[in-house]
């Protein structure tokens, strides 16, 4: 299936690892000029040389923690290289625990990096995109924004804001060509599921393999994602094809999802 990206511009956020960096890849294999965001410099760099080197790919600097800066250094990118076609907005989760033992700075950095970030970066790409008449921003979020995730408080309460904040862009903008949506992944083999095993195993007092085998037990498919499996439907959201989906969240979760 021919998706039509060729030579669009992707902002690709969180893209030195995992889902993010598995998107980078395949918007790139769909001649995409892919823009890399991350904080570390270096990472970023290494990722950019494995990526085609035919497209106009590149990256930028910046830290979610500060979102000042984020917004400064993407504005200052378009302003000087060019807007941008897709926007996928993505970073690291929220440290594990229950939410009664969650501090006020855990949901004051949670909302700064994943709600405060993502709008930032929508209001300096949609100028563009409203302009041309086609835009995709695409939202990696969590499964959690449907069922809430034992020992993922701060995650289940964040992930959840920005699915309402998704939904509430996507009924403004959609006149313009624009679409807006979340994809949900559940258990995805990366570092942030390695990290989450790495907790359950220590509180059950069991081993990072007992619980590896009981986690993917908990999904139809017996088995974990791959980052790529997720990456495909990103792709799929952000071409002209579905230009009429809209405002929805859609788990990549082998059937682990309970909820219509």
């Amino acid at each position: 299936m021919d998706l039509k990206l060729n030579n669009k511009n992707a902002l690709v956020c969180g893209s030195t690892q995992g889902i993010g960096k598995a998107t980078a890849f395949t918007l790139a294999a769909e001649g995409v000029n892919v823009t890399l965001v991350a904080r570390n410099r270096e990472k970023l760099k290494a990722v950019l040389a494995e990526l085609p080197q035919h497209r106009n790919h590149s990256y930028i600097v910046a830290d979610f923690s500060n979102p000042r800066d984020l917004q400064e250094q993407v504005i200052k990118f378009i302003e000087k290289q060019h807007g941008f076609h897709i926007l996928v907005n993505n970073t690291g989760g929220p440290r594990s625990g229950d939410i009664l033992h969650a501090s006020l700075d855990e949901f004051e950095n949670a909302f700064t990096k994943h709600v405060k970030c993502n709008h930032i970066l929508a209001q300096a790409t949609i100028p563009y995109m409203k302009d041309i008449g086609f835009g995709r921003i695409i939202n990696i979020i969590s499964t959690s924004v449907k069922e809430p995730i034992p020992g993922l408080g701060v995650s289940n309460t964040i992930r959840g804001a920005v699915g309402n904040w998704s939904k509430t862009l996507s009924v403004e903008v959609g006149a313009f060509g624009i679409t807006v949506n979340n994809v949900l992944p559940g258990f995805t083999d990366t570092e942030r599921l390695a990290e989450i095993i790495a907790i359950k195993a220590k509180s059950e007092e069991t081993n990072e393999d007992e619980m590896t085998e009981i986690m993917k037990n908990y999904t139809p498919a017996k088995r974990f994602a791959q980052p790529e499996e997720t990456a495909s439907l990103i792709a799929y959201l952000a071409s002209e094809s579905a230009g009429y989906i809209n405002g929805v969240n859609i788990p990549v979760d082998g059937g682990r999802t309970k909820s219509l």
